[in-house]
């Protein structure tokens, strides 16, 4: 265009013309959108949410209003550096082979449940048993001590069933707090089946490793504590996090507590009362 104006002497209208372009495209002049509010809105939650990767960045981006879309916000992601080192191993073939579950409906189906061990800061062990709601992915407790045996085990089932009721079944795995003489009389009492894992294959409760893996990567591992009281106040606090803000891609990008809340009500009301509790 401009090369037929300069040359050849004609107008604009002319030399549109003779290239069949549209006037309005030869006056339009790009405006540049400015990507500052945007990147410091990234890099802030990336800074309070250190193990949030890109996909679930752009999901809260878009729960706060941000109409951006996914290619501008990776491009910003990328410019700030915060892409994320992969370290999940690629799956072998053989782990694809594993034992048929039922389809789960409803809350209360079936249970996980699992120890995580970590230390204080001056070296001193602490385990953590968690149980999460395999339907609605709750975190329904995460009991932190010393020492936990089977006896209290039992004792934070027995008081999740008073506030929230029994579950039909609890998968685990084969420890020893599991197959306790006490956990056996209470799943007894309870009509509750216990599904216990084969040995070796931790991909028989793909949930609850799930689930320990976001609580070492996004909790454990980017905290210190100073005392059990500590660590018990911190972990509490990432699990109410992780019930009611942090989304989660098998429920369609949203917390565990709104899924729960759309599915029943009721039985959200009776999980955000135990959280609270």
């Amino acid at each position: 265009m401009g090369h037929l104006i300069d040359r050849y002497r004609v107008g604009v209208r002319r030399a549109c013309h003779v290239v069949k372009q549209s006037r309005a495209a030869w006056y339009y002049k790009p405006r540049e959108k400015d990507d500052g509010p945007l990147l410091r809105r990234i890099e802030e939650i990336a800074a309070t949410r250190v193990r949030y990767g890109f996909w679930r960045i752009f999901v809260l981006l878009r729960r706060e209003g941000w109409t951006d879309n996914h290619k501008r916000v990776y491009r910003l992601y990328c410019q700030a550096g915060l892409n994320l080192r992969r370290k999940r191993p690629r799956r072998r073939k053989a782990a694809a082979h594993r034992m048929e579950r039922p389809v789960l409906t409803a809350p209360n189906q079936c249970w996980s449940m699992d120890f995580v061990a970590d230390a204080l800061f001056d070296g001193r062990r602490f385990r953590s048993l968690t149980i999460v709601d395999n339907f609605t992915k709750m975190s329904l407790a995460i009991e932190v001590d010393q020492k936990l045996k089977g006896e209290d085990v039992v004792a934070t089932l027995e008081r999740l069933r008073n506030e929230i009721g029994v579950p039909e079944r609890i998968q685990a795995d084969n420890g020893s707090e599991f197959i306790s003489i006490a956990m056996d009389r209470w799943a007894y009492d309870h009509g509750v089946t216990m599904d216990f894992s084969r040995p070796g294959k931790p991909t028989d409760n793909p949930f609850i490793e799930s689930f320990n893996g976001s609580f070492r990567d996004e909790c454990l591992n980017i905290h210190w504590f100073l005392s059990l009281e500590d660590a018990r106040r911190k972990i509490e606090s990432w699990r109410l996090d992780y019930n009611h803000f942090r989304t989660h891609s098998s429920l369609g990008d949203i917390p565990p507590a709104e899924f729960a809340a759309r599915f029943s009500p009721s039985t959200a009301a009776e999980f955000s009362s135990s959280d609270r509790s």
